[in-house]
């Protein structure tokens, strides 16, 4: 399936840009200096990846490409031409939930919500990179995640719990 994304604000036609976003190949026509971040919410509907201060200090904008934890806020949408994005609706389904993200509920590691797409784009990286984090590895990786909520003893109890349903049964 191939979706379309067009820039109706700017009359020039662009070359369509092609990334695969959550395993869907996209082609995005719009300018070159477009933000993944605003293709992702505008042009694709991916509502989940947020922006949140636009300078990358808050941590609630970042999204998986090729495997690494990036900032979408202000990476342009051409450095991303013919790679693999994962967005927080891509970590899992319904049917086969990330641990994370079952982990994330168990623990009640969130409150208002809004940080929590950057938060688990992180955690994911972390645990990709080490399964068996300690506390303060955790809270050293979540370090560039700004939640205002207060719920961090509870998130960084969710990552470990989900590292330990991870090193029980990877996911492939």
């Amino acid at each position: 399936m191939l979706a379309k994304c067009a820039d109706q604000r700017d009359t020039a036609v662009m070359p369509p840009i092609d990334l695969i976003v959550n395993g869907t190949a996209v082609s995005a026509a719009v300018p070159d200096s477009t933000t993944l971040l605003h293709v992702l919410r505008e042009h694709l509907n991916l509502k989940g990846t947020r922006f949140g201060c636009g300078v990358e200090q808050c941590g609630c904008f970042l999204v998986m490409v090729e495997g690494a934890a990036e900032k979408s806020c202000t990476k342009p949408i051409w450095s991303v031409a013919g790679k693999a994005v994962t967005t927080v609706e891509g970590l899992g389904t319904r049917d086969r939930s990330h641990p994370l993200q079952i982990a994330f509920l168990e623990e009640q590691a969130g409150q208002c919500g809004y940080c929590l797409a950057g938060i688990l784009i992180a955690a994911k990286a972390l645990l990709d990179s080490n399964p068996s984090p300690s506390r303060s590895e955790v809270a050293e990786a979540l370090d560039g995640n700004i939640c205002r909520c207060g719920s961090h003893n509870r998130i960084i109890r969710a990552v470990q719990k989900a590292g330990e349903m991870l090193r029980r049964n990877p996911m492939p």
